[in-house]
């Protein structure tokens, strides 16, 4: 192209995980100049960005640059560069070596984090490992002064001002003498990077800022401040984000060092910029760890936002960037969304971010054939050996499926594989092992319907692709809908490697109409770096009621911060006329933990209503407002952003003629091979229109344009492709499932549960549902049988379908459409009364064609201890509210009266006692609305699917997904029996395994459970006989809770993500004897079963399969409070170890899964001091496998409360199993004000004064194996 001779070169660059992408602007070419190259090529440079740079130099200098020689910058005008680096390092764990600092009581109070676990149903409970590896604790505290406190004590000289406006209290200064010698040490160890999180040091940031001075004097290279990264309430996440940044700023800087040092002195006159993950650009000075996680996806979502939002169309935008191991999907509607809080590779970090999901569903997705159905995903081929397409022994994966499908062309694909990697894809090894694949999947047909037709290849193909672009469909509809939006309205951006070969498959699906594509499809992250700004941003905390007084101070922090921000662009070079601002608030109503950071808009008048437009987000967002509750400011967040202006979108030129072909291709679409012209983008203008079926070749990336879709260009040189709707139409065969259609269903009918979840979660406003997550939303067939199950709480299990059931047999012909049903009785199906579940039936043409159902724990329903959880109750109606069968709307009308007396004024059987109503009635009935509301958006979402699919192939795949669950549970018991039989011989009985099992209460009262399992059907029977009887105490279970614990158990032994519905069960009997502690009487206590009991049957029947030895077996259910206020938690504990594993520490086991406050929230609601709150380290049993730590959680009060704690494992331990030893036994102790510590056993209820302190001591895991053998 000739040497450049005027101007100067600008440079875009990604540098991703396998690719680096390069986008230069050149003088005099509008074209701009486009570069691919491998991030990691050792043998060829050092360095894939500056090899990019040198390379288009060379080109276009016409001089030639040697590797070894420094980049002259003459002839460069700027650089920006989002790159991996972070990211890499915090998947690969391969950070810098750094220690955390906290205050003395909390040192693993990171490890513990919310103490809920990823999975509900892995067994080997595996969590991320810490960042860190070593921890000092500081002998230093602040509390937070109480409301009454602050008028008598205002005068002492321990007392200050925090930042957020809080009193706060000195109450240990910082022992730097102690800490020196704590920091030397880590020194000695070679460890020289520290994270510091100190509780309450957002509002309070001294003894962090000496801390700090402290290490740097010492000769520590980074320190990473809680308190400076993100000075915001939550001592967790804060403490997460602070280790994060210690561990990646090192790596980032070391990485910034080596790129600058590749080029000459000039690049000080260069401006060289960074992408955070926020959509903004920074210096290399200012570029950390905590905010560079993002900086490749941001650059994506600022690429497609700005080009195609308002110039292509004027729909709201879904991002979609495919790539070879994972999707990202993000929205745009004019503004970026961002989030505060976010986690990646295990981490939560705790910033402004760009509201990313990422999905593992993408191009190396691995296909799989199991029990019946296909699945794809999550696990991935990687980059090495990759899919069998590669020639490196791979495995076959999605993009093996697009290739045998005609979607990837390898005429246009580089040929870059085999010994020598100068060879195209390998199509024929696809297809052999395509072929291998569909005898297994015409076999298993055969075995089900021996008129079964054979799949081909291409069916089978063209199945898994259908299923991957379902995986990828939920989470779209979850981004768009949870945030109130519907789907349909939204235009779909697709970009990355894999993405345009799904765009038209996934658009219809979700029922979109047009798809855009970027002309720089393959490199948008890249170029979306030229079309960014440079972003500052400042923050602090301010904890105020929203009101004039409020506001006043709000403004005069917003100015001190926008000063802030103007100076450091300033210095950066930018006029003042460059800059814009913006500012936050981040408000939430008075007892909940729903912040919205809500932006201001300028207005000429007067100031700025935040609480207005957060009434409107909130509305938006939740469906409702809260009446008469205040508002709070939380935080005061400017944002100042550096206009640059770089990069234009330029039109193309119209198009002279008719599009030009480049060749034919055969391509499988539904319904066979189709001759399907190939076009160049490059080729083609402004004004082509192509028909589908099409090929479009985008440089490396391939356009899918489907039949009944039109491709056309646009003005900007994109491509805009418009769908036609088309209804889908699933043929029925005679009592067999489709093997494809079988997982997509199983897709959309967990999807319709989980979205049903999140309605709940948006809706409600109590604590317990809409921050702990204590509730479950479930689907079911027309008998009750339960079809889909979100797993949400897994005590919550397979217990909804006996409710609906017994409703369905209760009401029997009188329930009409319209009708809302609501129940909670243990006897109807219920676990306890706390846990009010409401049923939906749904009907067709007035025939009855399924139900919904959603259960939420209220936080109280009336009983004779506030929380309704009491530790003494003896008959149910001391427990609360008990609700056998109402109808909560009749035919569409809210039955408010009927249920304010069901809630208000429980039933006593002793006439003369009168229970206590409901302590919360406007809880209660918002609650119960929002329970309404998600079985409405069940309802919604299943006819969409009847619409789409008709009502018979929906019944029908509702059976269908019950047999698919109920065989993945007969070969697994199968295995089973196989794998017990081996064990202990003497417990087979012809083709049957029989095992007996038994566990105490610390009562003494036994489950005993003999479990046969006949391994030729692979069947099973539960049979409970021997059980104690009912116990005149609380933790009796109705048998709903054994089933639930039942299913629980099969569902972690399957360890495949089958569906969690009635199937499980169907190769399943249980009996369990009347009138035992398993199966009371209708007057039975059971507020204790469910979360006691619960965990007693789980550990005996996981004991029984032989999987893993006991786990805490206990919730340690914690409750206090006053007339005033009050506060329940369940405390983690250590889970039990198995064949293969150690069990994990001071996490939840088994049927709960809910949410610990946060330390600094707990401190700062409740009159409480949390002293210390770590694990309790050698509780777990010891064994060839360790059993998981228990925790220990001391609290001290600072006012007179009533607290009541409900726990188990205080007089039985956790028992080890294969000759492992138990873990240790709980303990709850009172410290009174006189210094006595006092044992208060598992269940009991205290008067506790100020100043004294309760001690929980929660238990250990059993060990696995004996630790000689």
């Amino acid at each position: 192209m000739g040497a450049v001779s005027e101007g100067k070169l600008k440079f875009c660059i990604d540098r991703g995980g396998t690719f680096t992408d390069v986008y230069a602007e050149i003088p005099g070419h509008p074209d701009g100049r486009v570069l691919k190259l491998l991030s990691v090529d050792p043998a060829n440079y050092e360095d894939a960005p500056v090899e990019g740079i040198r390379r288009i130099l060379e080109e276009y200098t016409g001089e030639k640059i040697p590797r070894t020689s420094k980049i002259p910058t003459d002839k460069i005008q700027w650089i920006r560069m989002g790159t991996t680096v972070a990211t890499n390092a915090l998947l690969e764990r391969k950070g810098e070596r750094i220690a955390l600092c906290v205050t003395k009581g909390f040192k693993d109070l990171l490890q513990i984090g919310n103490q809920a676990r990823p999975d509900i149903f892995d067994l080997t409970v595996t969590k991320p490992s810490n960042l860190y590896e070593e921890v000092i604790e500081v002998d230093e505290r602040i509390e937070l002064v109480l409301e009454e406190e602050e008028e008598s004590d205002v005068s002492s000289p321990s007392l200050f001002k925090g930042v957020s406006g809080e009193l706060v209290r000195v109450a240990k200064p910082l022992d730097e003498k102690a800490l020196k010698l704590l920091l030397k040490g880590l020194l000695e160890k070679g460890v020289s990077c520290l994270a510091v999180v100190l509780m309450h040091s957002y509002t309070y940031p001294k003894h962090e800022m000496a801390v700090e001075k402290l290490a740097l004097e010492l000769g520590f290279r980074h320190v990473s401040l809680s308190s400076a990264l993100t000075p915001m309430v939550r001592a967790v996440p804060r403490g997460l984000t602070a280790t994060v940044d210690a561990y990646l700023t090192p790596v980032i800087k070391e990485y910034l060092t080596g790129f600058i040092s590749k080029f000459d002195e000039g690049l000080g006159k260069v401006n060289v910029l960074f992408m955070q993950s926020d959509g903004g650009l920074a210096p290399e000075s200012r570029f950390s760890g905590h905010k560079a996680v993002l900086s490749g996806p941001a650059g994506g979502v600022v690429g497609y936002s700005q080009t195609l939002f308002g110039l292509e169309t004027d729909k709201p935008l879904i991002g979609f960037d495919m790539g070879g191991t994972s999707t990202d999907v993000s929205r745009y509607a004019g503004s970026y969304e961002q989030v505060i809080e976010t986690q990646i590779a295990g981490a939560i970090i705790q910033a402004p971010q760009l509201d990313i999901n990422t999905v593992a569903a993408g191009g190396g997705s691995k296909l799989k054939f199991q029990f019946g159905s296909f699945r794809v995903g999550p696990e991935s081929v990687g980059a090495h050996p990759g899919p069998v397409c590669y020639r490196k022994g791979g495995e076959l994966a999605v993009t093996d499926a697009n290739l045998v499908l005609g979607f990837v062309i390898p005429d246009y694909f580089p040929s870059i594989f085999g010994p020598n990697e100068d060879q195209p894809l390998d199509i024929a090894e696809t297809r052999k092992e395509f072929e291998k694949l569909a005898g297994q999947v015409n076999a298993y047909r055969k075995s089900q319907d021996p008129s079964a037709k054979d799949m081909t290849v291409e069916e089978i193909a063209m199945g898994f692709v259908n299923v991957a672009n379902e995986t990828m469909c939920r989470p779209i509809r979850q981004l768009t809908e949870m945030k109130g939006h519907e789907t349909k309205n939204h235009a779909l951006a697709c970009f990355g490697g894999a993405g345009p070969q799904h765009a038209c498959a996934i658009a219809r699906s979700l029922g979109m109409k047009e798809v855009l594509i970027h002309r720089f499809c393959g490199i948008l992250s890249a170029y979306g770096m030229g079309l960014a700004d440079v972003v500052e941003e400042a923050q602090e905390p301010y904890s105020a009621v929203y009101g004039p007084e409020s506001l006043s101070e709000v403004s005069r922090r917003e100015a001190i911060l926008l000063r802030e921000v103007r100076e450091k662009l300033m210095e950066q070079g930018f006029s003042d006329g460059n800059i814009s601002t913006e500012t936050y608030l981040n408000l939430r109503y008075d007892g909940t933990d729903t912040a919205i950071m809500v932006k201001g808009q300028k207005t000429k008048e007067s100031a700025f209503d935040y609480a207005a437009e957060f009434l409107k987000l909130f509305q938006q967002e939740y469906g409702f407002k809260l009446q008469n509750r205040n508002i709070l400011v939380c935080d005061v967040r400017v944002r100042g952003i550096g206009v640059t202006n770089i990069l234009k979108p330029r039109a193309v030129e119209a198009a002279p003629g008719a599009p030009k072909i480049e060749g034919h291709y055969k391509v499988y679409f539904e319904g066979g091979w189709r001759e399907t012209p190939l076009f160049k983008l490059e080729n083609l203008g402004f004004g082509h229109e192509i028909p589908g079926p099409a090929i479009v070749m985008n440089g490396n990336s391939t356009v899918i344009v489907e039949p009944r879709c039109k491709a056309i260009v646009t003005k900007y040189g994109n491509i805009k492709i418009e769908l036609e709707s088309v209804t889908s139409n699933v043929k029925l065969m005679e009592n067999v499932a489709d093997v494809v259609q079988l997982s997509i269903f199983n897709h959309r009918f967990m999807g319709i549960a989980e979205q049903m979840g999140r309605t709940l979660q948006r809706t409600s406003i109590s604590t317990n549902i809409k921050e702990r997550l204590d509730f479950s939303c479930a689907l079911f067939s027309p008998d009750g049988g339960l079809v889909a199950n979100a797993p949400h709480v897994p005590v919550h299990l397979g217990a909804m379908s006996s409710t609906v059931r017994w409703q369905l047999k209760h009401w029997g012909v009188n329930l009409n459409e319209g009708d809302v049903l609501v129940t909670n009785h243990p006897c109807a199906g219920g676990s306890h009364l706390p846990d009010i579940t409401v049923v939906t039936p749904v009907f067709d043409d007035g025939k009855l064609v399924f139900f919904v159902a959603s259960r939420g724990h209220h936080a109280e329903i009336g009983g004779i201890t506030p929380g309704s959880m009491p530790p003494f109750s003896k008959a149910i109606w001391e427990e609360g509210a008990a609700i056998k069968a109402f109808k909560l709307v009749e035919k569409g009308v809210f039955q408010e009266e009927g249920i304010v007396k069901l809630l208000q004024f429980p039933c006593s059987d002793e006439t003369n006692y009168k229970i206590p109503g409901t302590r919360r009635l406007q809880d209660n009935l918002s609650d119960l609305r929002a329970q309404v509301a998600a079985n409405q958006r069940g309802i919604a979402l299943i006819k969409e699917l009847i619409e789409q699919y008709g009502l018979e192939t929906v019944q029908a795949y509702m059976k269908y997904v019950q047999l698919n669950a109920e065989e993945a549970v007969r070969e697994m018991l199968k295995s089973v029996a196989v794998r017990v039989s081996s064990q202990s011989p003497k417990s087979r009985v012809g083709n049957s395994v029989i095992v007996e099992e038994e566990d105490y209460m610390d009562d003494g009262s036994v489950i005993h459970l003999k479990l046969t399992i006949d391994g030729e059907k692979g069947e099973a029977f539960f049979d409970f006989t021997g059980t104690s009887s009912e116990v005149y105490g609380n933790w009796n279970a109705p048998e709903a809770v054994t089933a639930a614990a039942v299913i629980y158990c099969l569902r972690c032994l399957v360890n495949v993500d089958i569906p969690l519905n009635q199937g499980c069960l169907a190769p399943v009997k249980i009996h369990i004897p009347t009138g035992s502690f398993l199966s009371p009487s209708e007057k039975a206590a059971v507020v204790g079963g469910n979360v006691l009991t619960s965990q007693r049957v789980t550990d005996v029947v996981l004991t029984a399969f032989q999987a893993c030895a006991c786990s805490q077996g206990c919730m340690n259910n914690l409750t206090f409070g006053d007339d005033t206020f009050g506060y329940y938690e369940t405390i983690g504990g250590g889970s039990g170890a198995g064949p293969t594993w150690d069990g994990t520490s001071g996490v939840q086991c088994h049927m709960t899964n809910t949410r610990m406050t946060d330390p600094e929230i707990f401190e700062q609601r409740y009159p409480v001091l949390l002293h210390r709150f770590g694990l309790r380290e050698n509780s777990g049993g010891n064994g060839l496998h360790r059993g998981g730590d228990g925790l220990v959680r001391e609290i001290g009060f600072r006012k007179p409360v009533v607290v009541s704690i409900l726990s188990e494992r205080r007089v039985h331990a956790p028992r080890g199993l294969n000759g492992g030893e138990n873990g240790a036994r709980g303990a709850n102790y009172l410290v009174t004000k006189d210094k006595r510590r006092v044992y208060l056993g598992g269940k009991n209820t205290v008067h506790v004064q100020e100043g004294e302190i309760l001690q929980i001591l929660t238990p250990g895991g059993g060990g696995f194996s004996s630790p000689s053998s």
